[in-house]
Parts: structure tokens; C-alpha cells; sequence
């Protein structure tokens, strides 16, 4: 079963709910909402908010697990993980204990159903060139435009580039006042959680917090920011390619929201603007 198209959805219109009631006995004693799932294979992307005194056990987890701290500090092992720090720990990696001592949040990816299992069980099968073991997004210098294409006035900081499956995670950084007119597709499925500004587009304006899975040769755009932007990106299925279309769409720096969304997630209620801030 393929994740939903989701585009855009706001996360704060989203339930928390406990962990351990969702089958993600893993993150027990935190609460999550589900930003997307693949019902079949487990595979999720989650933000999760772990309370002050949160601990787990280490050990191994059966599915690749993808941290990226949005608020507070999260430690594993001896390693402390601020405010943008970020993990990339396949299946197999043996970690330390992690623990939250005053409360963080974090967005969490899972690559299937993760189960915890005795250290040394499953350590045979851990791919070690794919582990990335910690980077800060605050560190770093960005990175220049990658496509000729690609309208200047951005910037891009990578944090994995996987050698065995050519996927991709990075951040995103924009000017204000910039925007593209041409449409554009992947190959592959894009996924995005939006950390700070407003994104204008062809399916409404996005806020801190908006969220979208968008399947593979999906055309979408043209965006624009007034405020600028600041970005985490992955990519599902492959390295990130883009084709964009040859003459320029219309643009408006005030669309109507018409966001695609699965039944069980149009239903849910909406959200003001102000409402947009925290998630």
C-alpha cells in the first residue's frame, strides 16, 4: 500500500496521541501525530513530542529510524542532539539509551514497523556506510543553486545522501520576496515539513508546520515567499532529479487554499493562522 497524496496538510489540525496506543511502542511515554503511513509496511513520518524525564533503552531497531530535532534536546547514547540536530540510524545500528531531561520535539522517520530487539540480534545486517551518526543544521555552509534552472536566492545544506539507496534529506533555505514560475516534477516521492516562514502556491499558502508526501511525476508550482523559508526535505526512492516545464504559470502571492487530501484527513478541523506558530 502506497503512502496518500498529501499536499499540504497544516500538522496542527492533527491529534496527539499516545505512542504506545498506535502500535509505536518504541517512542512509549511520548505523544505523536502521524503525518503519513504506509499501513502495510509500518513505514511512517511522525513528529513526536517527548515529555521532561522521557527515557528509552538502548539497543536495535528493526527499521531505519531518521531524527531531526525541531525543539529542545534529545540525547542518545552520550551524544546530546540541539535544537536541528539530526540522526540517520539504519536498522541494525546499535544506539545508547535515549532520553529527553526538559521536553523536546522532534520529526521522526521510520523506513518500516520499528521493533526493539536485544542488542547483537539483528547487528549482522547493519549497513555501516549508511549510518550518519550526528550533524546540527546550524553548522555548515549552504550550499549554491543545483539546477540551472532553479531560481536563484536559495540555499541548501545536505544531511544525508544515502549510498545504497540514493535517498535524500536536506535543508532548505529561501530569500524573501523570491519566487519560480515554472512548474516542476521528480522522479520520486518528495516529502517536506515546513519549519519557519509562509509558502505561497498552487494548492493555498503554507505555514510553520504545513507538511506534504507527494508521490513520484507529481507537477506542482509555481511557489513564492514573502517572508522566506526554512525547509526539511527528503526524498523517497532515489536521489532528487527535476523537470520543470519549459514557459512560466501564473502566479498569485494569495491563493486559495485547495490542499489535497485523503477523506479521514479533510475531515479534521481546521486552523487559524495564529495557530500556525507552534508545532
Amino acid at each position: 500500500m502506497q503512502r496518500p497524496f498529501i499536499e499540504f496538510m497544516q500538522t496542527q489540525r492533527l491529534p496527539w496521541a499516545d505512542a504506545g496506543s498506535v502500535g509505536l511502542a518504541v517512542l512509549g511515554g511520548a505523544q505523536v501525530r502521524v503525518l503519513s503511513e504506509d499501513r502495510d509496511s509500518g513505514a511512517c513520518t511522525l513528529l513526536v513530542r517527548f515529555p521532561a524525564g522521557w527515557r528509552r533503552d538502548g539497543g536495535i531497531l528493526t527499521a531505519d529510524e531518521e531524527i531531526f530535532v525541531v525543539r529542545g534536546t534529545l540525547t542518545i547514547g552520550e551524544r546530546a542532539y540541539p535544537r536541528f540536530g539530526y540522526a540517520h540510524l539504519p536498522a541494525g545500528y546499535r544506539s545508547g539509551a535515549a532520553s529527553v531531561a526538559e521536553g523536546a520535539t522532534a520529526l521522526v522517520f521510520y523506513s518500516g514497523r520499528p521493533e526493539a530487539v536485544a542488542a547483537g540480534e539483528h547487528a549482522a545486517d547493519l549497513a555501516k556506510e549508511r549510518v550518519v551518526e550526528y550533524l546540527n543544521a546550524l553548522d555548515g555552509e549552504w550550499g549554491a543553486n543545483f539546477h540551472p534552472q532553479f531560481p536563484p536566492g536559495a540555499g541548501r545544506k545536505w544531511l544525508r545522501r544515502d549510498p545504497v539507496t540514493g535517498d535524500d534529506t536536506w535543508i532548505l533555505g529561501t530569500m524573501p520576496l523570491r519566487s519560480g514560475r515554472r512548474a516542476e516534477k521528480h522522479p520520486v516521492v518528495e516529502e517536506m515539513f515546513l519549519l519557519s516562514g509562509e509558502l505561497h502556491g498552487h494548492l493555498g499558502t503554507m505555514r510553520p508546520g504545513a507538511y506534504f508526501w507527494r508521490p513520484p511525476e507529481e507537477w506542482h508550482g509555481p511557489f513564492g515567499s514573502l517572508t522566506g523559508n526554512l525547509f526539511l526535505f527528503r526524498t523517497v526512492g532515489g536521489p532528487l532529479s527535476t523537470v520543470y516545464r519549459d514557459d512560466e504559470s501564473e502566479f498569485s502571492w494569495t491563493p486559495q487554499d485547495r490542499p489535497i487530501l485523503p477523506p479521514d484527513l479533510a475531515v479534521l478541523p481546521d486552523v487559524s493562522v495564529c495557530e500556525c506558530l507552534p508545532y
